[in-house]
């Protein structure tokens, strides 16, 4: 597994990934919250963020991690590359490489929080709605570096 920079001809495959990962771990958002940000997504956060990718041996895309400033925007994993290592090779590169310190985790996503928490993540703050305003509390995490 490597770590690639992604281009926009990438987008397709990485929309893919996130929306499959969303419907596998994200059952508190309702179809059309999953089409509403699927766009924003699209349009917007892909360009908004340094987009990395894990692929295997055949360039298959794995999953990817999106970074602005210090912030992780955006990690999802192929629902089928769950547990077998993606997630902590992306944040490995995005701490290391990017210098991301903080995430926001929805506060409905156990399985998130407790990854994080894993690497070393602490709840720092909650907000009671997501960046959008709409009603998903979001934890606010940063890396305990003590």
């Amino acid at each position: 597994m490597k770590i690639y920079t992604i281009n926009p001809s990438d987008y397709k495959e990485l929309i893919e990934i996130w929306e499959a990962s969303v419907r596998a771990t994200h059952d508190f958002l309702k179809e059309e919250d999953v089409l509403f940000f699927k766009t924003l997504i699209l349009e917007q956060y892909f360009d908004a963020v340094d987009l990395h990718c894990a692929k295997d041996e055949h360039g298959k895309i794995l999953g990817f991690i999106g970074v602005a400033d210090d912030n992780i925007e955006m990690l999802f994993i192929s629902p089928d590359c769950r547990r077998q290592g993606v997630g902590r090779v992306l944040i490995d590169y995005a701490i290391n490489c990017q210098g991301a310190i903080q995430v926001d985790v929805n506060e409905q996503n156990p399985q998130a929080i407790g990854f994080y928490k894993h690497i070393g993540f602490k709840v720092v703050g909650r907000s009671a709605t997501d960046s959008q305003g709409k009603p998903f509390p979001l934890l606010h995490m940063t890396l305990n570096t003590i």
